[in-house]
């Protein structure tokens, strides 16, 4: 067993402890590294970055998340008790109580402190590379706080590493002071990388400006995001996929110009159903899969995160992207030579007919061992389509709007090759609107939908059991509450 140096930070503190995950920091022997011993050696910071990206693989609860809570998909899965915290999220009724959302919360937070720990011994000694490990490591502190803020509001900032007695003494930052924290790790981040870096899925500075400018849409600060994304779009290398449906294969992955800034996975196991922080390979992609299936193409999976006949509609009629995104399995059954050769099984947790056609479990792409838990496919967080239609809706929406801007951005997305659909030549509010559907159709199945609706206050209207003035946000887990000594309030609406 490989021994690491884990630095975990629920908030309820800083915990050293043993674990078998292979891209966390090595030592030897077991539980003789601090700071004292550490960062002592141009690799031991190159170390302990790796251990800080490391957080990035539990990026499968954003995607769920993002899409159950919203119009565009179920829960599914074996039972209404299997995984019961997403049937919660998706039926409006999740709580204090929630293992998915405190696993994100906790998680997002061992990200930080692994984060934070760079920058505590950042001066201990210099060397070449030095600036550009902390860029990045900036880049991973804003991206794990920016998912804390845009789940929970307002959360503790924390810069240092935490004893268990400093936590009652921790209060919850109003999100507006950690959004400020967010934008300044990120136009460092922008300023000291450059934007191609040698090592797949290491941060570049397209990948920090992206995020930024995300973040200022976020925070409806139009004009500031137009200019950021702008940017990229300007100055970057970045390119539109010619072809659509090809862009979340395992096979494109290399040098695909869509690509801004992904999660790499692996296909080998790292961890295990106790142990899902550990997980090498992508478990969203196995938990998308078919259940009971058998047949041609695809793999038998759990039938989690199913798209909804409500999502299907959206798309226009012709619109390519609609097979490419959502896998009808009955029309695909009926479209085979012989369609009693492929069978599949319905999950007590719901069914829609529909599956998750970009993260979905196939024959030519299955990980080692346990392949449910094992997908080498990557986590596209954010692509140049996103960009773009981020850029438009910023100038879209900013105080002097610029739509011949705005309907350009948006009209490249709709008319690359392999999509090519109509033209929009609409002004104002229904180029907003406009704007809006393009991404939701563009980015179904990819957990953006949910922050999309609530951030420009369509949640409401489209999401059944949505309240305004509460499920804006989600609860803080109620474990960190007690553990900080009941000195956090809980989100408006929530027990």
């Amino acid at each position: 067993m490989k021994k690491t140096l884990y630095i975990f930070l629920s908030i309820v503190g800083l915990n050293m402890v043993s674990t078998s995950c292979d891209n966390m920091v090595d030592i030897e022997p077991k539980f003789t590294v601090d700071a004292d011993n550490f960062f002592n050696t141009p690799g031991d910071y190159e170390r302990a970055l790796t251990g800080a990206y490391d957080l990035m693989q539990t990026s499968y609860l954003d995607i769920w998340i993002g899409e159950i809570a919203s119009d565009n998909a179920i829960a599914g899965g074996e039972s209404v008790t299997d995984s019961e915290g997403l049937h919660q999220i998706d039926n409006m009724t999740h709580g204090g109580e929630n293992a998915e959302l405190r696993s994100l919360f906790r998680w997002m937070y061992s990200g930080i402190a692994r984060a934070n720990f760079i920058f505590i011994n950042q001066n201990k000694i210099d060397f070449e590379g030095k600036t550009k490990i902390l860029a990045e490591a900036s880049f991973l502190r804003a991206y794990y706080y920016f998912t804390l803020v845009k789940y929970f509001g307002d959360v503790p900032y924390v810069d240092k590493l935490l004893s268990a007695d400093d936590v009652e003494d921790q209060s919850r930052t109003p999100k507006a002071e950690v959004y400020a924290k967010i934008e300044a790790d990120l136009i460092f981040a922008a300023e000291n990388l450059d934007w191609t870096n040698p090592v797949k899925g290491r941060i570049t500075k397209g990948a920090a400006l992206a995020l930024l400018g995300k973040v200022y849409l976020y925070q409806d600060k139009f004009t500031e995001a137009a200019s950021t994304l702008d940017e990229v779009i300007d100055d970057g290398p970045y390119a539109l996929a010619t072809n659509f449906a090809g862009i979340f294969r395992v096979a494109n992955e290399t040098n695909n110009p869509e690509t801004v800034f992904d999660i790499e996975y692996v296909g080998i196991e790292g961890g295990g159903y106790g142990c899902f922080v550990c997980l090498e390979g992508f478990a969203a992609v196995g938990f998308h899969g078919i259940r009971g299936y058998a047949g041609p193409i695809y793999a038998d999976g759990n039938s989690y995160n199913l798209p909804t006949q409500d999502l299907v509609d959206e798309f226009e009629t012709n619109d390519p992207r609609l097979a490419a995104s959502i896998l009808d399995i009955e029309a695909f059954k009926a479209s085979q030579p012989n369609p009693a050769e492929v069978i599949y099984v319905v999950g007590g947790g719901g069914h829609t007919g529909y599956y998750n056609h970009k993260y979905l479990k196939r024959i030519a792409e299955l990980g080692q061992n346990d392949n449910d838990l094992t997908s080498p496919v990557n986590h596209k967080v954010i692509r140049y389509a996103d960009v773009l239609l981020m850029a438009a809706e910023a100038h879209n929406r900013k105080q002097n709007p610029d739509d011949t801007k705005a309907r350009n951005y948006l009209n490249q997305v709709r008319q690359r090759p392999t999509v090519n659909m109509p033209v929009v030549n609409a002004s104002g509010a229904a180029l907003t609107q406009a704007i809006w559907h393009e991404r939701r159709v563009e980015f179904a199945g990819e957990g953006l939908h949910f922050f999309d609706l609530v951030r420009t206050g369509r949640a409401a209207a489209q999401i059944s059991g949505f309240t305004n003035s509460k499920n804006e946000l989600f609860p803080i887990p109620q474990v960190e509450i007690d553990l900080a000594g009941g000195n956090w309030p809980q989100n408006q609406g929530y027990n």
